[in-house]
């Protein structure tokens, strides 16, 4: 007689057969209100642009190391072992085509002249 006729329709709408203890149900509001929580925090963060925008940066600036990480290996594979190396090779390049390299460098200082000249 004295219990709350509005537990036991609970109970048996939630498909319950026994009314529950008050124990039983100060642990649901427990549990709805630590959800409940959750949600809200969940909410708060979803929210908060400021801190989506620093992420956003975050991810952006480690990929960005990343991608600079990648490029300087590659870039020190491809270059010469020294800069010794690189002087022979431009050397030998310019003793092989000696010719050429004289007819170009005429051409481009009377081109250069000729612009000078022009100006003035």
């Amino acid at each position: 007689m004295g219990e709350d006729p509005s537990q036991d329709r609970a109970a048996v709408e939630a498909g319950e057969t026994e009314p529950r203890t008050p124990e039983e149900i100060e642990a649901d509001i427990e549990r709805t209100r630590r959800d409940l929580g959750d949600t809200v925090a969940a909410v708060a963060e979803k929210a908060d642009v400021k801190a989506q925008a620093r992420s956003k940066v975050d991810e952006a600036k480690a990929r960005l190391a990343d991608k600079k990480d990648d490029v300087l290996h590659r870039t020190r594979e491809a270059a010469p072992n020294s800069a010794g190396d690189g002087a022979d090779k431009v050397a030998r390049v310019a003793n092989e085509n000696r010719r050429a390299l004289i007819i170009g460098g005429a051409v481009l200082v009377a081109f250069l002249l000729g612009r000078s000249a022009g100006k003035e």
